[in-house]
């Protein structure tokens, strides 16, 4: 079997590509981080593979429906289409903390997936997120790792250190295509 060649980023969700309303049920009230489409598109046609994993415990707590969850994507999917991106991967994993499902970050179920079913090289991988489990995952999945902090982070957790931090999603895309 040949090894894997695809080199990806993985996104998380909220806070990351788009601007986190804590439990997210309506596809309706969507914003975009600023430069999402622009600098994933810049990936994409730099050959990036694209996917999104994320937590999502809100199903788990009965404030997200699967079916709202699924619309959302879908809504995502068909925004970022009319900039010719296509996520190779929607991923999502809806326990909560405490369950410790080997999908919920910062364990790497959601990141094996991807590299199991699309052939990606982790080793020439990102993971990009707003939280330290973000960080935690990509680095024990053995990619690159960016920690995103902007205006709309909340979250200041204590955990392993990113390869890099930038403050917007255009210095990420930047970085990644230098390195």
């Amino acid at each position: 079997m040949m090894p894997p060649t695809k080199k990806a980023v993985f996104f998380d969700r909220d806070d990351t590509l788009i601007i986190d309303k804590v439990y997210l049920n309506d596809p309706k009230l969507i914003e975009y981080m600023p430069h999402a489409f622009e600098s994933l598109k810049t990936l994409k046609d730099n050959g990036f593979d694209l996917f999104i994993i994320s937590n999502q415990s809100g199903v788990a707590r009965g404030l997200v429906t699967v079916e709202n969850l699924d619309l959302i994507h879908a809504k995502m999917e068909e925004d970022f289409a009319k900039y010719n991106i296509k996520f190779t991967g929607i991923y999502y994993c809806p326990y909560l903390p405490e369950s410790n499902h080997p999908d919920r970050k910062p364990n790497i179920g959601m990141i094996l997936r991807g590299e199991r079913e699309h052939g990606i090289d982790l080793k020439n991988s990102w993971v990009v997120g707003d939280r330290l489990t973000d960080i935690e995952a990509g680095r024990r999945a053995g990619c690159r790792t960016i920690l995103l902090k902007t205006q709309y982070s909340r979250h200041k957790d204590q955990g392993p250190q990113a390869h890099y931090e930038v403050s917007n999603l255009k210095s990420m895309a930047e970085i990644i295509l230098r390195s």
